[in-house]
C-alpha cells in the first residue's frame, strides 16, 4: 500500500455510475483502482446494469450499499444527498441512452436524476456497439455535453461484443483515472505559456484521389494539446487529417500537406513559448502530381518520382530565439541512440522517442511507451502509459526547461481572427 501522501484521490468522494453495457464488468476494476487511490466511492447502478453485474459485487468492494432505486423505501432522498456530497460523478460505462438523457436533461431513474441535481464535475466514459458512436444523434449529444463542460471520453476502437470491429469499447481504466485527476486535482502550472502543437499525418497528392501518407492517428499530439490546455496554457493545435475531436479550449488549424503544415507552424512560431512537434510529417512527396485521376487501364504507372519535403523541425530550430522546441522520434530500433542523434542534429530542447513496432506503442494505439532525452543529457524511460498520461509526463519534463528559458517581454502575435 503506497503512503497516504501518494494516494491521488485520498478523501475524495466519487460517485461511480454504472449503466447497462456489456462493459459493466470493467467498472469493477475501475472501482478497485479508485479504492487503491484512496477514494470514497458510492456506486449507482441502472436497472439494465444490474442484469450484467450484481450489486453485491460493488457493495463488497466499496463498503457502501449500492444505490439502485429512485423510490427505495425508508431511504434518504438519494437523488439529492448523494450528488450533494460528491466531488465528481463518473459514469463508466455510459451507454448511448445515458448520453442522450444527460444531454437532454431527462431524469427517469436514480442515476439520471442525480446527474440533473449535481453541481460537481461529470465524466462520461461511453461504451456501445455497432456504429452507434458515429450516429449523428450520439455525436450531437456528446458535443452538447462537452460544450457544457462535461468530460466525454472517446471510446476505443477494436473488437466489440457483437463480433464487429469498430469504435465503441470502454477506454482503459487508466484513461478514466487520468480524467478524474484532471477534474479533481487540476494543475495550473502552465498558465502564461503559449504552446504550439502539431499532430497527425500529412497527405501528399499523387493525383486528385490518391495520396502518400503514414499511419499516424494524431492521438499523441491531441493528448499533449489537451494536457497543456487543462494545465492552463494557451494552445494552438496545427493538425493534419484525423478523425479526432478537438480538445475543449484548444484552437485548431487544419492542414493537409507538409507545405501547409510548415506555413502554419512558421507563421505562429514567434508567438509560442513552447512548440511541440508531434506530427508525422511526410518526408517525401510526388514531384509531379497528376491533375487528373490516373487510370488503371491503358498506360500503367511505371514510376512515381518523389522529392523531399521541407524539414519543418530544422526550419523552426533556425528561427528559434527563446522558444522551447520539442521533437518526436518514431523508431523501430536503437530508440535512445537515434533520439539523441536527432536531438543534437535538430537543435532541440527535448525529444520523445518511441518504438513504433513495440506492443501497445504503435500508430493508432491509445497507449505509448517512450524515452525522454533533454538538452542537458537526461534520459528518462517511461513504461507503457495511456497517451493522455504520457502527455502529462512530457509536460512535467518540460517544466524546468521552460522555466530556465528566457521569456520574451513582447511576444509577437500571429494575427488570429
Amino acid at each position: 500500500m503506497p503512503p497516504a501522501s501518494d494516494l491521488r484521490f485520498l478523501g475524495k468522494r466519487i460517485v461511480l455510475g454504472v449503466s447497462g453495457s456489456i462493459a459493466a464488468y470493467k467498472a469493477v476494476g475501475l472501482l478497485r483502482a479508485l479504492a487503491r487511490e484512496g477514494a470514497d466511492v458510492t456506486v449507482v447502478m441502472t436497472k439494465s446494469a444490474r442484469r450484467f453485474v450484481r450489486p453485491l459485487t460493488f457493495e463488497v468492494l466499496c463498503g457502501h450499499p449500492v444505490a439502485t432505486d429512485l423510490f427505495a423505501a425508508h431511504q434518504e432522498m438519494l437523488h439529492l444527498t448523494v450528488p450533494e456530497r460528491a466531488d465528481v460523478i463518473v459514469i463508466a460505462p455510459a451507454t448511448a441512452n445515458v448520453l442522450a438523457k444527460c444531454a437532454l436533461g431527462l431524469a427517469d431513474d436514480l442515476l439520471s436524476t442525480m446527474v440533473l441535481n449535481a453541481s460537481c464535475p461529470l465524466i462520461l466514459a461511453p461504451a456501445m456497439d455497432g456504429g452507434m458512436w458515429d450516429h449523428p444523434a450520439v455525436k450531437a449529444h456528446a458535443e452538447a455535453l462537452r460544450g457544457r463542460g462535461v468530460t466525454v471520453l472517446e471510446p476505443e476502437e477494436g473488437p466489440l461484443a457483437s463480433g464487429r470491429v469498430g469504435r465503441g469499447r470502454l477506454v482503459d481504466e487508466g484513461v478514466v483515472l487520468s480524467a478524474i485527476e484532471a477534474r479533481l486535482c487540476p494543475r495550473r502550472d502552465w498558465v502564461g505559456q503559449r504552446v504550439l502543437v502539431s499532430a497527425g499525418p500529412t497527405q501528399e497528392a499523387i493525383d486528385p484521389v490518391r495520396f502518400i501518407s503514414n499511419r499516424s492517428s494524431g492521438k499523441m499530439g491531441y493528448a499533449v494539446a489537451q494536457a497543456a490546455r487543462e494545465r492552463g496554457a494557451e494552445v494552438v493545435l496545427v493538425s493534419g487529417p484525423t478523425a479526432l475531436e478537438v480538445p475543449p479550449g484548444v484552437e485548431v488549424v487544419p492542414v493537409c500537406t507538409a507545405e501547409e503544415m510548415a506555413k502554419a507552424l512558421i507563421s505562429r512560431f514567434a508567438w509560442s513559448t513552447v512548440t511541440i512537434m508531434a506530427a508525422a510529417v511526410a518526408d517525401f512527396r510526388p514531384k509531379r502530381p497528376s491533375l487528373v485521376k490516373i487510370k488503371k487501364d491503358g498506360a500503367s504507372l511505371q514510376k512515381l518520382e518523389l522529392e523531399p519535403t521541407d524539414d519543418i523541425l530544422e526550419m523552426l530550430s533556425k528561427q528559434k530565439t527563446n522558444q522551447v522546441l520539442v521533437g518526436f522520434a518514431a523508431e523501430t530500433e536503437e530508440v535512445i541512440l537515434r533520439a539523441k542523434e536527432k536531438l543534437k542534429r535538430k537543435g532541440l530542447d527535448l525529444i520523445v522517442g518511441n518504438n513504433v513496432v513495440a506492443e501497445g506503442s504503435g500508430f493508432g494505439s491509445d497507449t505509448n511507451a517512450a524515452v525522454l532525452v533533454d538538452r542537458v543529457g537526461r534520459v528518462t524511460q517511461l513504461d507503457l502509459l495511456p497517451k493522455r498520461a504520457l502527455a502529462d509526463r512530457i509536460l512535467d519534463a518540460l517544466r524546468e526547461l521552460v522555466v530556465t528559458s528566457k521569456r520574451r517581454a513582447h511576444p509577437q502575435p500571429y494575427g488570429r481572427t
